[in-house]
């Protein structure tokens, strides 16, 4: 077995994903690097060492199989799983349809659990981690994310199955819930009255950057989170705990 630790993260090609190897990296891990989009993932691992891009899809049983095989034989062992990748696909209820739902949950939910499933043997070898990305908008309903917000309540359940059952043989399973994230995808689609809005609605006043999503993601797979398991981390800026409250009444604390 190799001296190195080995994390597997999904969605890697971009983004939190991306943000999360690039940590693990510096940490001294080696990192196998799992996105569907073969062309960016391939531009993303350019220039890193200790990679493994594997260009497959989690929501393809046979595919999942492959990453975790291809991971043992070139690394020798699985020490952590980022369950990241997510399609984020958005619209009215009335006008989702039940494929558009399912593309949804293919990845966003049987991802996570056939990842999952797959790498348990090998974490068991390491007493590892698994760590699922959830959402903001698994804990608090909105408009436009039956789907997704659905898919995201799941996994955050889901997380809670796998420490329960899990546990005895060493292996955690948490799960990070990020909030509004200064993506290059979120800055393309939110126009500046959605920015301000969120700005107003997260007591810290800002979106978050990939980095920190990644630094909570990092401890929880690390050794420092040893006897963390079963957790919910909302890394937001305070959104979901001031969910119900209304941001002009918490900036002026008038109740008149």
């Amino acid at each position: 077995m190799s001296d190195h630790k080995t994390a597997i993260v999904t969605g890697a090609a971009r983004g939190i994903g991306l943000a999360t190897t690039h940590l693990f990296l510096a940490e001294g891990l080696s990192v196998a690097m799992v996105d569907r989009d073969a062309e960016e993932l391939q531009r993303a691992a350019d220039g890193l060492e200790r990679v493994l891009p594997l260009p497959y899809d989690v929501s393809i049983p046979e595919q999942v199989d492959a990453i975790m095989a291809e991971t043992i034989q070139h690394f020798g062992r699985i020490d952590c799983l980022v369950n990241n990748a997510g399609v984020a696909d958005f619209g009215p209820i009335e006008d989702t349809s039940f494929a558009r739902w399912r593309t949804v949950m293919e990845t966003n939910l049987d991802g996570v659990f056939l990842c999952s499933q797959a790498a348990i043997p090998h974490l068991k070898k390491t007493r590892g981690a698994i760590v699922n990305i959830a959402s903001i908008s698994g804990l608090r309903a909105s408009t436009l994310r039956v789907a997704y917000g659905t898919s995201k309540a799941a996994v955050i359940h889901l997380t809670q199955q796998q420490a329960a059952e899990l546990g005895e043989y060493g292996i955690r399973a948490n799960c990070v819930a990020p909030g509004p994230v200064r993506t290059k995808l979120a800055m393309a689609v939110h126009t500046p009255e959605i920015i301000d809005a969120y700005h107003d609605a997260i007591p810290l006043n800002r979106y978050g950057a990939e980095d920190e999503i990644a630094h909570v993601i990092a401890f929880l797979c690390s050794d420092k989170a040893s006897y963390v398991t079963g957790q919910l981390i909302s890394a937001d800026g305070g959104f979901e705990s001031t969910g119900i409250g209304l941001p002009a009444v918490r900036a002026k604390g008038d109740f008149a």
